[in-house]
């Protein structure tokens, strides 16, 4: 649009983006909002503390399948890229669950990559490319990290009574991380690729 008296452009205001904007937290991370879930707060903050603990350790795995996805090579770089993408869209599946849980608790989910880098119990690879048994042990040894503490927590979830939290540990969590160490673990077994012995 110009203005009809010099031909320069009219700067509309009213449809302008306010791209800045500040205010205050709504709930500061540690915090919980008591919602009437029929839990006692204290089984809320316990799970919630929980699982922000294994969110940050399922994000950190999610990245590193998606890491040795790039970086694969050798005689099963096809089966391999294909199987850390698939278990990479599964990880983000329970990241994702993970995260609405801590949420329907009352809590603050843990979601930006420096604070997860605080938090999370499993090493952080090196930047460089690595042989496939490596790649492969480290996701293995990611995924015992979580299932030993999905184990803990599914019980501890269950004497607080949050049921909740216990069903998507087991049904989730646990059943799709054991998945994965099945499908990695037998790409280590030493079989004859052509001829037995």
């Amino acid at each position: 649009m110009t203005s009809k008296k010099n031909g320069s452009p009219t700067i509309v205001t009213r449809f302008r983006p306010q791209s800045i904007q500040h205010a205050k937290e709504l709930q500061h991370f540690g915090t919980m909002a008591r919602l009437p879930i029929a839990l006692e707060a204290s089984a809320c903050a316990t799970s919630v503390e929980n699982l922000n603990q294994l969110l940050a350790d399922s994000m950190t795995l999610r990245d590193m399948y998606k890491k040795h996805h790039w970086q694969v090579g050798g005689p099963t770089f096809y089966q391999l890229h294909l199987l850390f993408d698939k278990h990479y869209d599964e990880q983000v599946e329970l990241v994702d669950a993970m995260a609405e849980r801590i949420q329907m608790l009352g809590g603050v989910s843990i979601a930006m990559a420096p604070d997860v880098a605080e938090m999370t119990l499993i090493p952080r690879p090196p930047r460089g490319r690595e042989e496939v048994p490596v790649q492969l042990a480290r996701l293995l040894h990611g995924h015992e990290i979580i299932l030993k503490e999905a184990r803990a927590m599914a019980r501890q979830a269950t004497v607080v009574g949050d049921d909740g939290t216990n069903d998507l540990l087991v049904s989730d969590v646990i059943r799709t991380n054991e998945g994965h160490v099945w499908f990695l673990s037998e790409h280590l077994v030493d079989t004859p690729l052509v001829q037995s012995e």
